[in-house]
């Protein structure tokens, strides 16, 4: 089946691309031609998006807080015979019925430049300088520090964290070369491992050696050498008494909402 999936915001859209994301992935087979449609802020670029929608018809998703531009949108949809959804308004309803106010209609108001914005700014900053093992001197500025073997997402899981607001620092488990002294005393970040299974390593591995050209056949992916490598990592992280995450059936989504959750455990017990 092909669908035309039309999201239109008048902000950056980002809400909306979430929402049809997590919506979407409960269909299968289904072919989406997405036409994304940020900032619409202008009844004249509305227009020209009508038009789009016309010719090429779907389901149209969109968070406008301008009611002329709603009623406009929803106007031509009814008369094109489109499904036109707004996925905030149940939410919006419920927050103004409970709190008694109504919403402020103010395109972007989630993107203002706050404290928790340039908490994030600082924090994926510190996460770029302290990728892979570099800067261990400065981990205890850290929030989080991941520590696994090559190839256990440690660096998306990290970015995605910082994107959340935590500084977040990791290092990669080499059996030939033990990270530095520092790893084992810090006392304000949470240390997390990360492991996988030992074949899903080595095809992940091996995957990675093709993308490069290189011999996808070496000690790197060689499996008695992979099988030792997980079990020294795993013996440090119970030696250490760290929270440990298996990654192998794990999204970044779900490992870093994993660990989220283990920071504010970590932050209730204090």
């Amino acid at each position: 089946m092909r669908l035309h999936l039309h999201l239109l915001s008048d902000s950056t859209g980002e809400t909306l691309e979430n929402i049809a994301k997590a919506a979407l992935a409960q269909f299968d087979d289904v072919e989406t031609i997405r036409h994304f449609w940020p900032m619409v802020r202008s009844e004249a670029h509305l227009e020209r998006i009508l038009q789009e929608i016309a010719h090429n018809p779907g389901l149209v998703l969109f968070t406008l807080v301008s009611s002329e531009m709603r009623r406009a949108l929803e106007t031509r949809c009814r008369a094109l015979g489109l499904p036109a959804v707004a996925p905030l308004d149940p939410v919006n309803d419920a927050l103004s019925n409970l709190l008694g106010q109504q919403a402020k209609a103010r395109p972007g108001r989630q993107h203002v430049l706050d404290a928790a914005y340039f908490q994030r700014v600082d924090a994926i900053q510190f996460t770029i300088a302290h990728d892979d093992g570099v800067n261990w001197e400065n981990w205890e500025e850290a929030d989080i520090v991941l520590a696994g073997v090559s190839r256990t997402s440690k660096t998306p899981t990290s970015i995605y964290l910082a994107n959340r607001g935590y500084k977040t620092a990791n290092i990669p488990i080499v059996p030939e070369s033990p990270p530095p002294d520092k790893l084992f005393n810090l006392r304000n970040p949470l240390v997390v491992g990360l492991t996988t299974s030992a074949d899903r390593l080595i095809q992940v591995r091996r995957n990675r050696l093709l993308s490069l050209n290189q011999n996808p056949e070496t000690a790197y992916v060689d499996q008695e050498a992979v099988t030792r490598e997980v079990a020294y990592a795993r013996r440090m992280f119970a030696d250490n008494g760290w929270p440990v995450i298996d990654v192998t059936r794990r999204s970044i989504e779900e490992t870093a909402a994993a660990i989220i959750a283990l920071v504010n455990d970590q932050g209730g017990g204090e």
